[in-house]
């Protein structure tokens, strides 16, 4: 991996836990005006869960197509399958939470690369684009969610990077 790729990781990691500190330095965490709104929590959380399920699936539809690689996704996925429960966890009602999940599980699975390597480049870029947004999402919600969502991301650029550090 390039000098200027692990900056631009390091550069994300930092972004990303220090808004999460400033988000967390409120008085109050779940006064952020109109963002703090229940409503928006539950969204976000929402929104969080179903996206890590789409990871989810992402992840078993590599690891059908590629069963060699099951040692080094194992652990990566339990992660994200942590990562789903603990959005799902702190939602209004597992209906809402169920719901998404629900409806997406029935989409066409993911076209997964025929190489591994492709494969594994896939599964990183996924991990990374989840983590950007993921990143962006945390401004707008309360203190705990952000932290949360912080912590997710930070994980996902981490995961991004664990898919890729032998692609040197």
């Amino acid at each position: 991996m390039s000098f200027p790729s692990l900056l631009r990781r390091r550069s994300l990691i930092v972004s990303v836990a220090s808004a999460a500190v400033l988000v967390g330095c409120s008085t109050d965490p779940d006064s952020a005006g109109n963002s703090g709104s229940p409503s928006v929590s539950a969204r976000a959380r929402a929104r969080a869960a179903q996206d890590s399920r789409g990871l989810l699936r992402q992840y078993d539809a590599v690891l059908a197509a590629h069963p060699g690689l099951a040692e080094r996704l194992r652990p990566l996925r339990a992660e994200v399958a942590a990562h789903a429960a603990a959005f799902e966890e702190g939602a209004a009602s597992p209906t809402a939470t169920g719901s998404p999940s629900a409806t997406a599980s029935p989409s066409a699975s993911p076209t997964v690369p025929a190489d591994e390597k492709s494969a594994l480049a896939s599964l990183a870029a996924a991990e990374r684009s989840l983590a950007d947004r993921r990143a962006k999402a945390l401004l707008d919600v309360p203190g705990e969610l952000a932290r949360l969502l912080a912590g997710v991301a930070a994980a996902g650029a981490g995961h991004a990077y664990l898919l890729t550090k032998g692609d040197q």
